[in-house]
């Protein structure tokens, strides 16, 4: 009987004892670091001053609105071509903002097409950076302001006024006729 007492005993025995090993094996999880607390933000302590600083500084409204390095965001990228030759009639004087139809020669412009309406005429004129402006009658053309006067269906007449040599006010009339055809 005691060996039958021994092998009751024995069998779980050696199952816990298996148990034991298998599981003892194992690797044992590390617990979560701790939640991390912020630290607390150290603020400088501001010094109470009771004088008036003996250090000057001047800020003025100049020194903060000064432009004059940048590039202006609103200036045309096309350069305005000089006065080839011809100088500016001495009677004429320009006010206001200029149109780029205003900044070249009346003979420079070619006249590309012409629309005859029943009410008004209007043309097709390029100037010579190759850019195109469709012009009514009365309109400015010209760096001597020079004014549409008629639309004809096979040309253009300016009026431009100038002054001559002795001081006095006259009118030059200029024709812009159509390329002839090849």
């Amino acid at each position: 009987m005691k060996k039958r007492v021994n092998k009751q005993i024995q069998i779980p025995a050696l199952l816990i004892m298996a148990l034991l090993v298998c599981f003892g094996c194992k690797k044992k999880d590390t617990p979560p670091p701790p939640p991390s607390v912020p630290k607390p933000v150290v603020r400088p302590v501001q010094p109470v001053q009771t004088q008036a600083s003996s250090a000057k500084t001047v800020v003025t409204v100049d020194n903060l609105l000064d432009f004059s390095n940048k590039k202006d965001p609103f200036k045309p990228f096309s350069v305005e071509p000089a006065h080839q030759g011809q100088p500016r009639p001495v009677g004429i004087v320009r006010t206001g903002d200029l149109l780029p139809i205003q900044s070249y020669d009346v003979n420079k412009f070619q006249v590309s097409g012409i629309i005859t309406g029943l009410k008004e005429n209007t043309a097709l004129v390029i100037d010579p950076a190759g850019k195109g402006y469709v012009v009514k009658e009365g309109m400015l053309i010209g760096i001597n302001d020079g004014r549409i006067n008629r639309i004809t269906p096979a040309a253009i007449e300016v009026i431009e006024q100038y002054r001559d040599d002795n001081g006095h006010l006259r009118k030059r009339s200029i024709r812009l006729t159509m390329p002839k055809k090849k």
